[in-house]
């Protein structure tokens, strides 16, 4: 548990950079795709081989998907969905619009 901690605190420091959250902040969506993907997967008991063959994409390119090396067109995003027995929903949202914390 300390380790998730120490990560944990890690990303708050690393945050603290504008650059750095400014970056994480425009890959968060697709990362939040790729963690309901891997749990989905995960949750139902398949490898990735299992995956492949029920959606007929090859094995190399979920994990690809799954590492963040992939960009997925929304038809590979679906079929890996139907895979999972789940339906794909695409959702256009206002940016959070948080002010800076700036004490002076």
């Amino acid at each position: 548990m300390d380790n998730l901690r120490s990560w944990y605190d890690a990303k708050k420091d690393f945050l603290k950079n504008p650059e750095v959250k400014a970056e994480y902040e425009a890959l968060r969506p697709h990362f939040e795709v790729i963690s309901q993907i891997i749990r989905a997967r995960s949750e139902q008991g398949l490898t990735q081989e299992e995956l492949a063959a029920k959606t007929g994409i090859q094995r190399t390119n979920i994990s690809r998907l799954e590492s963040g090396n992939y960009n997925p067109s929304l038809d590979f995003l679906a079929r890996v969905a139907q895979g999972l027995g789940l339906e794909l929903h695409i959702e256009l949202r206002a940016h959070n619009q948080q002010l800076p914390s700036n004490p002076k």
